[in-house]
């Protein structure tokens, strides 16, 4: 039956249309409990996906997005099984918790059909390892989504600093991620009770937005590891997240460079921002769209310029259009791009070095 059902998805993959675009990424979305969700349904009408088929056991919750959303009832199936053997699509995207994320590729990957998960990666290293090891067996993509993986400052950010006469050699990044919290901003129900439960979500903020400064500095230094890793973490939502932490700091360092990881879900204002601080000069990315560059002058004087910036081109702005142009063969994952899961490994490496940091009060040397 699983060698029928691998067959009927090779056969079902992408084919060029009559006016020879590629016809859209059949996919299917697993699970409706992470409301990144809506990203893909919103996704779906620029026509490079098209959502064969949605599994979510909650009748009540697939209800509640398909009267949002005005797909029919039938498209939705209890179990990734019966969706794969109804659907056969060419790929699956994780709306779950993070915990899933294995069972997920265990069950796709087998079939060469490709995952995208929510970040981060795993739950935990054991777990990534796991994955990793059945997508290279069984030659899938597994992609990692980053909300900050589609911002254009941060890509320009990276251009700036590889011109190294702009700001210099690097020697210290900054990145600040989060919000009040997920019950204080009200988070939907079902989302609120695994993101704050240390099974489902690996932890608490040091899971959630951790990985965006680990992704991104991973970027950065080109895949390069860290020699340590030092965290700490605190409790200051005992009553909203009695189960996890909710503020994180991860030190990271590295021959020539440091990283200063800020995660947190006691912003008073949600944020996503990174600051890359060279020998000669600074790149401040401040959100999406606006980024600012300063060069020293004197003591502690300084010129800037200010850029507002568009969004990237088509796929490079949209994960799920990027998810169709790697599987059709457009784009190609380069180990270190934000995506990638030899990037997301190395994440990975340092999310379970920080945690165990956080516990043992001590410096996490990565061997």
């Amino acid at each position: 039956m699983r060698y029928l059902l691998l067959l009927l998805i090779t056969l079902s993959m992408t084919l060029p249309t009559a006016s020879g675009q590629p016809s859209p990424l059949r996919v299917g979305v697993v699970g409706l409990t992470h409301t990144h969700v809506h990203g893909i349904f919103n996704s779906e009408g620029r026509g490079d996906i098209e959502i064969v088929g949605i599994v979510e056991p909650n009748d009540t919750l697939a209800q509640r997005y398909a009267d949002q959303y005005g797909f029919a009832k039938e498209l939705v199936y209890p179990t990734l099984e019966t969706m794969l053997a109804a659907q056969q699509p060419t790929a699956v995207t994780a709306f779950g918790t993070i915990y899933d994320h294995l069972g997920i590729v265990e069950v796709c990957a087998p079939l060469g059909i490709h995952v995208m998960v929510e970040k981060p990666l795993a739950v935990s290293l054991e777990h990534a390892r796991r994955m990793q090891e059945l997508a290279e067996q069984h030659d899938i993509h597994l992609l990692t989504n980053y909300e900050t993986t589609w911002y254009p400052t941060n890509h320009r950010a990276y251009e700036l600093l590889k011109q190294d006469s702009l700001i210099g050699a690097l020697r210290k990044v900054i990145v600040r991620d989060g919000h009040r919290g997920p019950k204080k901003i009200g988070v939907d129900p079902e989302f609120l009770e695994w993101l704050t439960d240390p099974e489902l979500n690996g932890g608490g903020a040091l899971t959630d937005f951790g990985c965006y400064g680990a992704n991104l500095m991973t970027w950065l230094m080109d895949n390069e590891r860290p020699l340590t890793v030092t965290a700490v973490t605190q409790q200051q939502q005992a009553e909203n997240n009695p189960l996890v932490d909710d503020e994180a700091l991860i030190i990271l360092t590295y021959p020539e460079a440091v990283a200063v990881i800020q995660a947190s879900w006691n912003w008073p204002i949600g944020r996503k921002d990174m600051e890359i601080y060279g020998l000669q000069g600074v790149i401040y990315a401040d959100n999406r769209q606006d980024l600012r560059v300063r060069k020293p002058v004197g003591y502690d004087g300084f010129t800037e310029e200010e850029y507002t910036l568009d969004d990237r081109s088509t796929p490079y702005d949209d994960p799920f259009s990027y998810l169709a142009a790697v599987i059709d063969g457009r784009v190609e994952v380069k180990p270190t791009d934000l995506s990638a899961l030899q990037n997301n490994m190395i994440v990975m490496e340092i999310l379970d070095a920080a945690v165990r940091s956080a516990t043992s009060g001590q410096t996490i040397q990565l061997k």
